[in-house]
């Protein structure tokens, strides 16, 4: 076997200290300035000539800094002959971007998906994306992971009386669906209605929460209005508790003072994105060992699916 290295961007440097500790590898000398004017500028500080590689880097924010910065390190690593190149991005941005909604607006996602392949990257490894077609936008391979692998062993942990599944909103039925299936459980939605971007009112819940453990199911929480206006909804219709799971903590806008004022009892999330700052109400889970392990099973070509059987 030539060998592997793993090299981190500047977006979660925690995390990727995390999946070097699990596997019991460095990461890989790589120097990352910025010009004056903001340009990014790579140094690969080691040879890679005929090795795999791995760049660990979410496009969280700043998205823009952290996807050019992936970009860059991607072609340096091409241009010092890399054998191959696996970009590992627990968190994808642009995902919500990823069809015509309106007319003339852009896919932005697919364009994400041209520029990482011209960059050189063979290979993406990422976690619950916000449509799972968005794999489809690709002409390499893509593992896309699921975080409800963890989020089911923490669940179990709490021995809720009278639990139920819910989705916040239509969109995200199958996720919910797939994880009351997995775990045995009822399932009802949240009918919402989006007056425009990261402002959603809860219209209607289609099921029956009274006396109930809700936990809501989600990929992403971005401002958190959509998931307190549920928590809010649910205790008004009777709930016991309301926790929810998402993989992603984006947390951007005023998430933490929505999550501080609101009905949610917890808030439990990866740590795919840093978060900006402390909150009681969430609970954080690594997945950097799961990330890590697939590593391990992309360089020796071993199945990656069977983690999730």
């Amino acid at each position: 076997m030539r060998g592997y290295k793993i090299f981190s961007g500047t977006a979660n440097v925690e995390f990727s200290k995390k999946i070097s500790k699990y596997l019991s590898l460095p990461l890989s000398e790589c120097l990352i300035k910025r010009f004056s004017d903001g340009e990014i500028n790579v140094q690969v500080g080691e040879s890679v000539r005929g090795r795999d590689v791995f760049i660990i880097q979410p496009t969280c924010a700043p998205a823009n800094v952290n996807l050019m910065e992936l970009l860059i390190l991607s072609d340096a690593l091409k241009r010092s002959s890399a054998s191959s190149i696996t970009a590992i991005v627990p968190y994808f941005g642009y995902a919500r971007q990823d069809r015509k909604a309106a007319p003339r607006v852009p896919i932005t996602a697919k364009l994400v998906a041209n520029m990482m392949q011209v960059a050189g990257i063979n290979r993406v490894v990422t976690m619950d994306l916000h449509a799972g077609q968005i794999q489809g936008f690709f002409d390499i391979p893509v593992d896309n992971l699921y975080g409800s692998i963890v989020f089911n062993d923490y669940l179990k942990t709490k021995n809720l009386k009278n639990p139920i599944i819910a989705s916040p909103d239509v969109g995200g039925v199958a996720r919910a669906r797939s994880m009351a299936k997995k775990l045995g459980l009822d399932m009802v939605i949240v009918d919402k209605r989006r007056e425009e971007a990261n402002k959603s009112e809860v219209m209607n819940i289609i099921g029956d929460v009274n006396g109930k453990d809700v936990i809501l199911i989600d990929d992403m929480i971005d401002t958190g209005g959509t998931i307190v206006k549920a928590a809010s909804a649910f205790k008004q219709n009777g709930a016991t508790s309301v926790m929810a799971f998402c993989t992603h903590a984006v947390l951007s806008g005023a998430a933490y003072d929505n999550l501080n004022g609101g009905n949610l009892d917890e808030l439990v999330v990866t740590d795919t994105i840093p978060l900006r700052q402390d909150c009681d109400k969430i609970k954080i889970i690594s997945v950097a060992p799961l990330f890590g392990e697939v590593i391990r099973r992309v360089y020796h070509d071993e199945s990656v699916n069977s983690l999730f059987l």
